[in-house]
């Protein structure tokens, strides 16, 4: 039988926003690959899942490396040591599962593996996760989408030359990866009239969570795992 390559969407943070489906997953697998950003470093993905579902007995972990750097060789070669160290699992029969924060389809690590699913021939299943979206509007309690409004996601740092445009043709702005953007990100919002109208979101769903507006918020919201949550509109079309 043809070994497979789970990816397996752990959720934001909290253990207890793993699926049903994401339990039995990583239950069963044969191997549990998990990414961090340098060697030796934590997987915070690793830490969810274990607390979600303990020590596994017989189960190999795998810890793959892709370093945060701009340099693209460093990148690429860390890439294909995954794809090799999990390749060769797969070829030895063992079912693999990657385990990614959030959703695996969405800003994940587990893109670069997913691309090499010809090279690794082997079944490909993707679990899907709570996605740090719905978490971070859960935690501002602020809906995401109502009637046929428009949503946008992508990197503050993306957003902020185009931040006019967005604002005009989106009901909803998601811009992840806001922390150290966030003065900037204040005062251009200001300038529409809608520094009132976005929210911070710091480490949604775990342990120490923040949620403030915008124009209130301090520097403890800052950080990678900040995200800024912008509705554009009056609620009710007001």
């Amino acid at each position: 039988m043809t070994a497979t390559l789970f990816g397996v969407g752990v959720g934001p943070g909290a253990p207890d926003l793993l699926t049903l489906r994401a339990v039995t997953v990583l239950r069963a697998a044969a191997v549990l690959a998990a990414p961090r950003a340098a060697d030796g470093g934590e997987s915070l993905a690793l830490r969810i899942a274990r607390e979600a579902v303990g020590a596994v007995p017989g189960q190999e972990t795998l810890p793959l490396t892709f370093p945060m750097t701009r340099d693209a060789g460093l990148r690429r070669a860390a890439r294909e040591e995954a794809i090799a160290a999990v390749g060769a699992r797969l070829a030895a029969g063992s079912s693999v599962a990657f385990v990614t924060e959030g959703d695996p389809l969405l800003y994940s690590t587990f893109l670069d593996l997913l691309v090499a699913a010809p090279r690794l021939a082997a079944r490909i299943e993707v679990v899907p996760g709570v996605s740090s979206l719905t978490a971070v509007a859960a935690a501002a309690k602020v809906p995401l989408a109502d009637g046929d409004d428009r949503v946008a996601v992508l990197p503050a740092a993306r957003a902020l030359p185009d931040l006019a445009r967005l604002v005009s043709d989106f009901e909803t702005l998601l811009l992840l990866k806001a922390g150290r953007h966030l003065p900037e990100l204040r005062a251009r919002l200001a300038e529409h009239g809608l520094a009132g109208r976005a929210w911070v979101v710091a480490d949604a769903s775990r342990p120490g969570e923040r949620v403030a507006r915008l124009a209130d918020a301090e520097a403890g919201t800052s950080g990678y795992f900040t995200t800024v949550l912008v509705r554009t509109r009056p609620e009710g079309g007001e």
